[in-house]
């Protein structure tokens, strides 16, 4: 309004000025009628208007934008007080949306890695008991027949030699436990490198076959290999799965009770292998096939000690086999019970587990 004024002083005291606005003012005609627009003060406050207008709307825009920037501020310092089951559940719309998703996804992102690093921290927790008791026990009984001989409390020399063999035993197993603590934490470092080489599977697979048949016929078992007529190729490190089928026969010699057959099979499925080694011993009970590749996981506590088992040998061979890229997981029935391990033919393409392998 100011402008409007200062124009109309300035025309007032002007008269060359107001003729030739009166010329352009019977020039200038708007609409199909023809309309001569004789007033520019009406255009002019109409123009005004509108551009208030949209500067009223933008100014509210940008204070509500402002509100919600605080509301999910105060959200956030809500989030951070410790309340980490909340989330920000209103719906925007835009950029304000965008950020709403992102510190969303930035919240579940950092509650699961707060879940795994607890879950990692409880894990080492049970690791340091179990290696701690599974230790302890062979200790106790080797200081026991020891501490027996250095004081003479024996009463001829078969019970010297009788408890020198116990302490010997306890202590051969006791360095059984380490040694398979010392690979497990060995394998599970993601940076230890692996040597690849291309390596036939089949010939691999009748090698161990070979290397097992003195200890499978002092059990009347036999050990088969199954691979078809065609070698299958793959890339992996021979001494690395040498060790998780190793740890699986060796398995399947201690715990297969009523066991008769040891079958290694062997398919190739495009770009992966797909080893079998299963036994027709007894049956896993379904409750423990998911927890067979925890660490120091025995199925029957009892038997696992008799049979010296470590608890470690399927977590071993659960890293390594993760290592190269493959999956492994357990399956048993009233007729065979098989450890599938697959594996990638290449090396540089890792596999993913499917939902139903997951279920097993």
């Amino acid at each position: 309004m100011s402008i409007v004024v200062l124009i109309n002083s300035a025309i007032a005291h002007n008269p060359g000025l107001q003729s030739g606005i009166f010329q352009i003012k019977r020039s200038i005609k708007l609409g199909p009628a023809n309309y001569q627009l004789w007033s520019y003060e009406n255009l002019f406050i109409v123009l005004m208007l509108i551009a208030d207008g949209f500067v009223l709307y933008w100014r509210l825009i940008r204070r509500y934008k402002q509100m919600q920037l605080r509301h999910i501020i105060s959200e956030l310092h809500y989030i951070a007080a410790g309340h980490f089951d909340h989330r920000i559940d209103f719906s925007l719309t835009g950029d304000t949306q965008r950020v709403v998703e992102s510190v969303n996804a930035l919240v579940d992102s950092a509650i699961h890695s707060m879940d795994e690093e607890r879950e990692i921290e409880r894990s080492k927790d049970a690791l340091i008991t179990n290696v701690s008791h599974d230790i302890r026990t062979p200790l106790t009984s080797i200081i026991g027949y020891l501490g027996l001989i250095e004081n003479k409390q024996y009463q001829s020399e078969e019970d010297l030699v009788k408890y020198a063999h116990i302490a010997y035993l306890k202590a051969t197993q006791m360095k059984s436990l380490v040694e398979d603590l010392f690979e497990y934490t060995k394998v599970r470092q993601t940076e230890t490198p692996l040597n690849i080489n291309r390596l036939n599977l089949t010939a691999m697979l009748e090698q161990l076959a070979a290397s097992f048949e003195l200890e499978a016929n002092k059990k009347n078992m036999t050990v088969e290999v199954e691979s078809g007529d065609q070698p299958i190729y793959l890339e992996a490190d021979a001494e690395k799965l040498g060790r998780v089928f190793n740890n699986l026969i060796a398995n399947a010699f201690k715990y297969g009770t009523g066991a008769k057959r040891i079958i290694l099979q062997a398919e190739q499925r495009n770009q992966e292998v797909v080893i079998h080694v299963a036994n027709d011993g007894q049956r896993i009970p379904a409750e423990a096939l998911g927890r067979l590749f925890e660490r120091f996981y025995r199925v029957e506590e009892s038997r696992s000690k008799a049979t010296g088992g470590s608890g470690l040998g399927l977590a071993i061979a659960q890293s390594i086999v993760q290592h190269h890229g493959g999956y492994i997981y357990a399956q048993s029935d009233d007729e065979l019970t098989s450890f599938v391990i697959h594996l990638p033919v290449d090396h540089d393409h890792p596999l993913t587990k499917t939902k139903q392998e997951m279920t097993n």
